[in-house]
């Protein structure tokens, strides 16, 4: 793609690059500080590495780099993509209302984690540094690089409420969805957990978590350098498994990602498994960082009654709980998570729509669709398993 602009000052320049691999990892993470583990250097870079992100699945990594002289002050994950797979934030009836008026919709740009709906900030800024400005000079290149390339869209989802501030004062619109997701209001054991449940949810919660004994099933925890090497091959193939049972289902890992984060990000992974007379029947693959837990990936190779919600819902806030760990991010879509305490909350993107005609339509729909949502968030509220005050 053309280059973007430079910001004022002369010794502040704006850098595209192709590859993760060509920036210091050190210098992106110190970058990333506390944000979401998603973000960082290891886990972008493998998925590059790995083939899983690349020009040929539709995802040209273009990351931007905002440099004050040789010092990175701000940076942003940056993709060019030719679909809309593999990002959680649904535009494809955007792309299909681009096609009937003749608008090319694809090129579009991204600024995310593939395939990873997690909330965090898409803008990274030094410490220090002047964020507002830093999210500003970025933005104004995504948008200077939307009209240079003649590209339909910038998208920028999962993003904070900062970013939506300055995104929207640069013509960005805003978009809300929502995740259910458990948050700790102060229970310190599993019976706490049960105890905030109504009667009803709390009974069938028991009768599910008695299910893995009659099963002679075992759930265990292995987390960061506790995680045999052996288990990655089995937990590649239950995720491999989940893709093949599902007819939308749709790879978008390879075995070579799993031991890439086997060899470089394995104290941020935690395996929830599953066995029977010590072979893997099912597990779950989820990442830590800081007091969050992110569900990611969950397989069997068996299907059997409550499995699923033992290993991915209830072994995981007893690990939640025994490590104090307050919030718990499942991922996308399930509403059966509602029923096991998990809560519904708004997540947020920003859309730059470039073609003027095609962005009235999509602003006038996104109004519509932020009232719905914000009645179905409410509504869902009023319908919690948990007992209210």
């Amino acid at each position: 793609m053309q280059g973007a602009p430079l910001a004022s000052s002369p010794a502040v320049k704006i850098e595209i690059v192709s590859r993760l691999s060509d920036v210091d990892p050190v210098a992106w993470d110190t970058l990333v500080g506390d944000g979401p583990a998603f973000l960082e250097w290891a886990w972008l870079a493998s998925l590059e590495e790995s083939g899983c992100v690349s020009a040929d699945t539709g995802w040209v990594p273009q990351h931007l780099l905002l440099k004050d002289g040789d010092q990175l002050v701000g940076a942003c994950p940056l993709y060019l993509k030719g679909h809309s797979q593999g990002e959680f934030v649904f535009d494809h009836g955007w792309a299909d209302a681009a096609h009937r008026t003749s608008i090319a919709y694809y090129p579009k740009l991204l600024v995310a984690v593939p395939f990873t709906p997690a909330t965090g900030a898409r803008f990274l800024s030094a410490s220090g540094a002047d964020r507002p400005a830093v999210i500003r000079t970025l933005a104004g290149a995504l948008t200077e690089l939307c009209r240079a390339n003649a590209l339909s869209s910038v998208h920028v989802n999962f993003c904070l409420p900062d970013e939506h501030q300055v995104l929207g004062a640069l013509g960005f619109a805003p978009r809300v969805g929502y995740q259910f997701q458990w948050i700790n209001p102060g229970w310190h054991d599993f019976d706490d957990y049960l105890a905030a449940f109504r009667s009803k949810r709390r009974v069938q919660i028991k009768r599910e978590r008695r299910e893995p004994a009659v099963q002679g099933i075992e759930i265990s925890a292995h987390a960061g350098a506790e995680i045999p090497d052996d288990l990655f091959t089995p937990m590649f193939r239950l995720y491999k498994a989940t893709i093949d049972k599902l007819y939308w289902g749709r790879q978008y890992l390879n075995e070579t990602f799993f031991d890439l984060l086997r060899r470089r990000w394995k104290h941020r992974l935690v395996f929830f498994v599953a066995r029977r007379h010590g072979e893997v029947v099912a597990g779950t693959f989820t990442v830590r960082k800081g007091e969050t837990l992110y569900g990611r990936y969950w397989g069997s190779f068996e299907e059997l009654r409550y499995l699923h919600f033992n290993v991915c819902y209830y072994a995981s806030i007893e690990f939640c709980l025994r490590e104090g760990i307050t919030r718990f991010e499942p991922g996308a879509g399930g509403e059966f998570k509602h029923l096991r305490g998990f809560e519904a909350r708004p997540t947020h993107s920003m859309h730059y729509i470039a073609e003027p005609r095609l962005a009235r339509a999509i602003t006038d729909y996104l109004a519509r669709e932020r009232h719905a949502v914000g009645e179905e968030i409410e509504w869902l509220g009023q319908q919690s398993a948990l007992k209210r005050p």
